[in-house]
């Protein structure tokens, strides 16, 4: 067995979680992320909370998810964004681009997990909890927040490289994100009921193989991307 081939993966699983280590690190010390999201979500809630009182299932279930969709471009989006041309420079001393989107991708989705749980709670606090499997539910919520996250950091890293990248990012993300939330809305429908619904898990694996789609396109393409 050769050992240089044996300590490339060992080396390329350093980096990534290096690079996800210093992304942690810019978040816990910034935290602007974090409170101002957790502000968003609690004023956005109470305000449908003062205007509608307690909704329907269907009307939470949608509300919920619109609402992560929100909180996934403020927390997400911005990762490739808010990285100048000198770190970038850096970065691409250090590290290779599949190492680099990686670990993009990875903290991204941590981070999306968490806003989701914490989302869910603030949901549940103040617009009660109607579904009948909370713990379903819940698997779902995790489920979707990580897929948001691939999603808007693999056009965050399209985006980064335009002018407007903002404008680009809504106008590329619309016609993806839109069957994705579709997708949610409908798998999350089953924990709002006792009976699990036919063709229920052809779409969570559905889910899942366009999950892994956009991780295969973002280490596919994200070198072309790296070498500009």
């Amino acid at each position: 067995m050769n050992p240089v081939a044996g300590s490339a993966p060992m080396k390329s699983n350093r980096r990534i979680a290096a690079l996800v280590k210093k992304d942690l690190l810019l978040e816990t010390r910034q935290q602007y992320t974090l409170y101002g999201i957790l502000l968003y979500v609690a004023s956005t809630i109470f305000v449908v909370y003062l205007s509608m009182g307690q909704p329907e299932e269907k009307t939470w279930n949608g509300l919920f998810w619109v609402i992560q969709l929100f909180v996934c471009v403020n927390a997400v989006a911005k990762s490739f964004i808010q990285e100048n041309r000198g770190r970038m420079l850096y970065f691409y001393t250090i590290s290779s681009a599949r190492d680099f989107v990686l670990a993009k991708l990875l903290f991204n989705a941590m981070l999306m997990v968490l806003m989701s749980l914490l989302s869910l709670l603030v949901f549940s606090l103040l617009l009660g909890n109607p579904f009948e499997n909370a713990f379903q539910f819940l698997l779902v919520t995790c489920l979707g927040g990580f897929s948001l996250s691939l999603v808007f950091t693999f056009l965050a890293a399209i985006a980064a490289k335009a002018q407007q990248s903002s404008a680009l990012m809504a106008i590329m993300g619309f016609p993806v994100i839109v069957p994705q939330l579709l997708l949610l809305m409908k798998i999350s429908t089953a924990a709002f009921s006792s009976v699990i619904q036919a063709g229920y898990w052809q779409l969570v694996l559905l889910l899942v193989g366009f999950d892994l789609l956009v991780v295969a396109l973002a280490v596919i393409l994200f070198p072309f991307l790296w070498k500009d």
